[in-house]
């Protein structure tokens, strides 16, 4: 008897210490994802900005399981036996893609545990973010919060990096979060000029880069052999780094090349096409302003890397990096803005759009597109998303402005696929805790 009891009475407390853990931590952890949509919604009211340039004024919006099945003005919408939301005087806009970051594969830069971006080793075709990306990252909800639905997690790290894939930026885990797997191959081109900094009294050289020669002859080994593996139909044993290489001779990956000087991005354009690659992506481009006409002429699109920077050379001028998206636009060239690897400031995204318009001829429908439509076509996701067209996901935001300006970019509802998303964060808790003990004055 006295076990029984025993057993019954620690049954009780270790309850009530699970109940204490579930109300003491419950408040830090984040919101759990969006379940699936049950049936159909319509949001009218809204001034809906398509993403491909079009604008609706007073506009309506419908989805049902997760696919956008109407979009014109509100009058038009069909209103019965549906949900309908009134969202007048608010915007609707399609989700932000955010592009070449290390969100959900590094979450504080100062505990290595948590970063899972890089490899040892220089050739890591077969290292894959898409195993790496973790749904729990308390960055991700803050991404929400700005507009960020989608989000590529990319590899860092060597001279072949390896493959990204693209995460929709609500999911219990990873398979349940990614959109598109193993999207295309990272490469790192190596500069013509190399950087060095001095600590003593903080001065940047530029010099030439000795081993330049020696990667581009190991990246022409490479893919001579990834060439030739692609032509045996039943390779044994398996190499794991050429097979992952497949894709893109197949031209159903992208190869993503950063480079950034003028020279190196010709001179890697052309390694590229030398090999029978179809799918090629320069990211970074600083000088892309200096070839839109190569550019143009192979159909080579830029992934620019965050424009709210000082220019790259002394000698530039110090509004270039706000003016690059609308000079590569207006020569032709598709180009989508990125945060690079400072996956934190991702958030900001939107941001850079604005800035772009604000410094250059593109009108801000055209802007938009930088960081949608653009970015949706690159990866080959534009069948899914990028903008709001029958047919395609409904994975799109309300805000109470300008998503472009920090001053609108007030986001009040998200949905993904359908599904309504819960917009709580970490920062969002800290606000309510410390308004708790401060209060506003």
């Amino acid at each position: 008897m006295k076990t029984k009891k025993y057993i019954k009475v620690n049954s009780c407390l270790l309850g009530l210490a699970a109940v204490f853990c579930l109300t003491t931590t419950g408040f830090a952890q984040n919101p759990a994802p969006a379940k699936p949509q049950t049936r159909p919604i319509v949001l009218t009211g809204a001034t809906i900005h398509l993403g491909n340039g079009q604008v609706i004024e007073n506009g309506a919006i419908s989805f049902d399981k997760g696919i956008i099945t109407q979009v014109g003005p509100a009058a038009s919408a069909t209103t019965s036996n549906v949900e309908v939301i009134d969202v007048k005087g608010r915007h609707i806009f399609p989700g932000i893609i955010s592009m070449n970051t290390t969100v959900g594969i590094q979450e504080i830069a100062s505990v290595r545990a948590t970063l899972d971006y890089s490899e040892v080793g220089e050739i890591n075709p077969h290292v894959r973010a898409l195993v790496a990306y973790n749904t729990d990252s308390e960055v991700i909800p803050t991404l929400r919060n700005t507009g960020i639905l989608l989000s590529q997690a990319v590899p860092q790290g060597g001279i072949i990096s390896g493959s990204s894939s693209v995460f929709y930026t609500d999911g219990w885990n990873w398979e349940d979060a990614v959109l598109k797997k193993d999207d295309g191959i990272w490469l790192n081109w190596p500069p013509y000029l190399s950087t060095s900094f001095n600590f003593e009294d903080f001065s940047v050289s530029l010099k030439k880069n000795e081993k330049r020669q020696e990667t581009i002859d190991l990246f022409r080994t490479t893919f001579s052999e990834a060439k030739g593996y692609v032509g045996i139909s039943k390779p044994s044993p398996v190499n794991i780094r050429l097979e992952a290489m497949k894709d893109l001779f197949a031209g159903t990956a992208n190869l993503y090349i950063r480079a950034d000087y003028a020279k190196d991005i010709i001179e890697s354009v052309k390694f590229a096409q030398e090999f029978g690659i179809k799918k090629i992506v320069i990211v970074g481009g600083d000088q892309s302003n200096k070839i839109t006409a190569f550019l143009k002429e192979n159909n080579i699109p830029v992934v620019l890397n965050q424009s709210h920077r000082l220019p790259n050379a002394t000698d530039e001028d110090v509004y270039l990096p706000y003016e690059l998206p609308g000079i590569l636009t207006k020569a032709g060239v598709k180009v989508a803005i990125s945060y690079s690897d400072e996956w934190w400031r991702t958030r900001n995204l939107a941001f850079l759009a604005g800035t772009s318009s604000g410094f250059s001829d593109i009108k801000p429908e055209e802007a938009l597109q930088l960081i949608t439509k653009n970015a949706a076509e690159i990866m080959g996701i534009d069948q899914y998303v990028g903008t709001l067209e029958k047919g395609k996901q409904a994975s799109l935001i309300v805000t109470g402005g300008d998503l472009l300006d920090m001053r609108g970019n007030s986001v009040s509802m998200v949905f993904i696929k359908g599904g309504k998303v819960n917009l709580d964060d970490k920062q969002k808790r800290l606000y309510d805790k410390y308004k708790e003990k401060y209060g506003q004055k």
